[in-house]
């Protein structure tokens, strides 16, 4: 490791490079670990308030639709008085698991920053200074988006699925049982999903610079990817247009504010095309 701190990105070989990508990984698994630790000292917090939150049917969500619903004369669903399932643990060590590994995703989701950051040590000394300076921002941006995008899928996502799938019943001889594993499958889905959803912008930043895509190329596909939001958004929502527009316009959007992206990173890469060729006419 000493070695490794020591040489210049361009001196270190390729098993140089395994080991300074080694410690990081490394890091951010303590990092994940030590912030799982706590989630699961606090588990009772996590799980009574955070993870069960979205079966109570004073969540933040249910009430806003409901009043939504009854100002304009509605009946809604989202106005029940609890949600016609209950949570089980049908194995010994059900909850247990559950528990362990509810706390080692809260510190992902927690320490994601950090990892992100752990990976940006690692990638940034291969980067010319030009690219560092314009990618300041990239680890605040890369947090941000995913946070909005958690929060996206705790408080939208994540309701509407499980008011949906909770209320749903082929016949009233079945009951809703659900063992918790799967309900904690489904809340965990949607928000690590929205969460990394919620970066493509990043991604197509990076995309774009490397040259696999461009805004024609996004703009070619645009309407494919708007069904493919509907589609996606028919299947985790309940079967109404309302909550179906509720999650598809933030995919929609990203997916403009990515195209933006695209034309600005290409009009930099072609501002440094023409200060190269400037340079480089002088010179003769």
């Amino acid at each position: 490791m000493a070695n490794s701190t020591t040489k210049s990105p361009d001196e270190m070989s390729f098993l140089d490079h395994l080991e300074e990508l080694r410690w990081h990984l490394i890091r951010s698994v303590l990092a994940v670990v030590l912030i799982g630790c706590v989630a699961f000292v606090f588990s009772g917090f996590v799980f009574d308030v955070i993870i069960f939150g979205p079966k109570d049917m004073d969540f933040p969500t249910y009430r806003l639709f409901c009043n939504i619903a009854t100002s304009l004369g509605f009946d809604s669903d989202f106005c029940k008085d609890e949600l016609p399932f209950t949570i089980q643990s049908r194995t010994m060590g059900g909850q247990f698991s559950a528990d362990i590994w509810t706390a080692i995703w809260v510190g992902f989701i927690v320490g994601f920053p950090y990892v992100l950051w752990e990976l940006w040590k690692f990638i940034s000394p291969g980067l010319h200074p030009n690219e560092r300076k314009h990618s300041r921002g990239f680890i605040v941006i890369a947090s941000l988006l995913f946070f909005m995008g958690v929060l996206f899928g705790y408080y939208v996502v994540a309701p509407l699925s499980i008011n949906f799938l909770g209320t749903y019943q082929v016949s009233e001889q079945v009951l809703n049982e659900f063992d918790i594993g799967s309900y904690i499958s489904t809340v965990r889905s949607a928000v690590i999903a929205c969460g990394i959803l919620f970066e493509l912008p990043i991604i197509i930043y990076f995309l774009t610079k490397v040259g696999i895509v461009t805004p024609e190329i996004l703009k070619k596909y645009r309407k494919i990817a708007l069904v493919i939001v509907l589609i996606l958004s028919a299947v985790i929502t309940p079967p109404d247009v309302t909550s179906q527009i509720i999650v598809a316009v933030p995919v929609i959007v990203l997916y403009q504010v990515s195209i933006y992206i695209s034309k600005v990173v290409l009009r930099r890469e072609a501002k440094k095309e023409r200060r190269a060729q400037g340079k480089a006419m002088k010179k003769q």
